[in-house]
């Protein structure tokens, strides 16, 4: 794959190119009354060059967290947007990580039943997995992603620059966003090339670029085939049943990818009790994931906040929690698990809490 490659959607081919100024990217294609979505904390490190290539008014900085991942929000946004005179053929441009891209993305959609939009992803995360695929998604009240559409971008400009500004912690959870991709195709020893690097591509996140490109290029062959998510696309849900649960009991402590590598630790645990793997199996896919599994433990008190978490997942049908579970590298399998007592005493057994 080069440094520019075209995603088949059903709306609409859109085209990733990987850009060394994404400033001259913008410049190159914004028009007249088009408007801006940006991460506040971006905006503050280039708004002297970004300030100029829009009006104003147009640009609406954003505090880019889960809490603004709302309908609430979205309809504040969408207000200041039709008080700026947006019309049909105005552009929402978006800056930042994925809440920029959920947020950007949901009201696209939505506002005159759907209007352009462009994206610049600026985490790991963003670049590596979100910044593709057509989907956007909405939090109600503590629920994780419940709301949402199927709306790609028309373009994707990755700046490989913006990870020198990271946080480590978001760089981890891009990170983990990677190793899920890897293991879901069977790119293990790709996996356990980049683990191995792991302190150093923390230091130096440029290194990161064919990693990327690796992970975009697992996911395009998946979602080319299934963009609404009815089918394989299901398997992208490894880890993620169980990581977004974290994510909800921490209040989003955690971050998205490093509660996503616990979530395939879990996974792998559960495909390991159930006889889908054998115990070396799990030791050494838990080798590739242990450096970038978080420091977190489900206790007693807080354990009946996960399961209700787990019981709210968009997955679940009837009283079984829908998940993907795996027999090796390459390997995954979507299942339901009953969640009173097999999950429940499952999840005991990971944290090591005793069994009801």
């Amino acid at each position: 794959m080069s440094d520019k490659f075209i995603v088949r959607s059903r709306f609409k081919n859109y085209e990733v190119a990987f850009s060394e100024d994404f400033i001259q990217s913008i410049s190159s294609c914004v028009k007249d009354n088009d408007f801006l979505f940006i991460d506040k904390r971006v905006h503050e490190l280039y708004m002297d060059r970004i300030n100029g290539l829009f009006k104003q008014d147009n640009i609406i900085i954003i505090e880019a967290n889960e809490q603004s991942k709302t309908l609430e929000n979205s309809y504040k946004l969408i207000t200041r947007l039709v008080e700026n005179n947006i019309r049909r053929d105005n552009r929402l441009f978006a800056i930042g990580g994925g809440v920029m891209e959920d947020l950007t993305g949901f009201i696209s959609s939505i506002i005159f039943r759907g209007i352009e939009w462009l994206f610049i992803p600026t985490t790991l995360l963003a670049q590596a997995d979100s910044c593709i695929g057509s989907k956007t998604s909405i939090n109600m009240d503590e629920y994780k992603n419940l709301l949402g559409t199927f709306y790609p971008p028309s373009h994707v400009f990755i700046d490989m620059n913006f990870l020198a500004t990271l946080a480590e912690e978001e760089l981890k959870s891009g990170i983990g966003e990677i190793l899920h991709f890897y293991l879901i195709a069977g790119k293990d020893k790709l996996a356990s090339e980049m683990m191995s690097n792991y302190e150093k591509l923390l230091k130096e996140p440029v290194m990161l670029k064919e990693y990327i490109l690796q992970s975009l290029k697992i996911k395009k062959s998946v979602i080319e085939k299934d963009e609404f998510d009815k089918g394989i696309r299901n398997i992208f849900n490894y880890g993620h049943t169980f990581g977004h649960a974290i994510e909800t009991v921490t209040s989003y402590a955690i971050n998205h990818g490093q509660a996503v590598s616990m979530g395939m630790d879990i996974a792998n645990h559960i495909s390991l009790s159930m006889g889908h793997i054998t115990k070396n199996k799990f030791e050494y896919m838990h080798s590739i994931l242990e450096k970038n599994i978080p420091a977190f433990s489900l206790t007693e008190e807080n354990l009946e906040a996960y399961f209700r978490a787990l019981s709210k997942d968009k997955k679940n049908i009837g009283k079984n929690v829908g998940c993907i579970l795996t027999k090796g590298p390459g390997s995954m399998m979507r299942v339901q698990i009953p969640m009173a007592k097999n999950l429940k005493n499952f999840i005991r057994s990971y944290f090591n809490i005793s069994e009801e």
